[in-house]
């Protein structure tokens, strides 16, 4: 019989180890504003981590806690940021070079910074998440900004897995694009007269998938009677500025991942070091 994963956190797999990332995956990356990596930790890895961050998850959704938020997506998910500041075991994983390794190779820079990191918990019977574009959230100065979202159980089809448009990262400005019903709309038509082809691949523990800040996306629902256990992490390029907020989402992204900071100044608080690259 398996013993528990340990909860200490210097017991747990170190994920700093380099993933091998090939430049046909960099190029279908650029290309396509998204892509899908197998196995970038080993289902034992996720494992070992994955009751620290539902722990976590959990936690919080008893204190009810806002976080900041300006938007309540309870219908769609249950949604817990920074879990890095929550627990030192998530603070390992969140922290892990290999995965920031990856983003930096895919962004084309030198080294990446953390935005920050975010549990996407979809319950049985959770709601589709309709079309969006994460740039218009963030308050930064630069395209150079990815997700990586890691699953952290087996997700099928019809658990909820992400849906891509791919190549509508290079779509010039679509202008305001809160998550809402009138926005999915806007976004399945211009999807539709673009013709932009949609993928969708289901995801076994430790997959990840990856996407441009700009690229359009949306999660089917959750049509089983498994919940969907996701953790995310966002980097984006050393270097990058605070951009001046110019909608209520930014304002509060900027208060409370970007906190202290002025527009112009660099994106460099304590809550965004550096993960990888000098």
């Amino acid at each position: 019989m398996m013993s528990p994963p340990s909860r200490e956190p210097d017991l747990l797999p170190t994920l700093d180890d380099p993933y091998p990332l090939a430049a046909q995956a960099v190029a279908c990356y650029r290309r396509d504003g998204h892509l899908f990596l197998p196995g970038v930790a080993a289902a034992e890895e996720v494992a070992c981590y994955r009751p620290a961050i539902a722990e976590a998850v959990e936690a919080v959704a008893r204190s009810r806690d806002p976080q900041g938020r300006l938007d309540d997506y309870g219908s769609l998910f249950t949604q817990v940021t920074n879990l890095w500041r929550l627990s030192d075991a998530v603070r390992r994983l969140v922290f892990a070079r290999r995965f920031a390794g990856i983003a930096a190779g895919l962004l084309g820079v030198p080294a990446v910074r953390l935005y920050h990191d975010q549990a996407l918990f979809k319950e049985p019977g959770g709601q589709r998440t309709p079309w969006h574009q994460d740039h218009y959230y963030w308050p930064l100065d630069t395209d150079a900004a990815l997700t990586m979202w890691l699953a952290l159980v087996d997700v099928s089809l019809e658990m909820g897995p992400m849906t891509f448009a791919s190549g509508s990262h290079l779509s010039p400005d679509l202008g305001p694009l809160p998550i809402s019903a009138e926005t999915d709309d806007r976004l399945a038509r211009f999807i539709e007269e673009r013709g932009f082809v949609l993928a969708c691949s289901p995801l076994t523990a430790g997959d990840a998938t990856f996407h441009s800040s700009r690229t359009l996306h949306s999660a089917r629902p959750n049509l089983t009677a498994s919940r969907r256990e996701v953790m995310t992490v966002i980097y984006f390029a050393d270097g990058a500025r605070v951009k001046e907020p110019d909608n209520p989402h930014r304002r509060v992204d900027r208060e409370v991942f970007l906190p202290g900071l002025r527009p112009g100044e660099p994106a460099a608080s304590p809550l965004n070091p550096v993960l990888f690259g000098a």
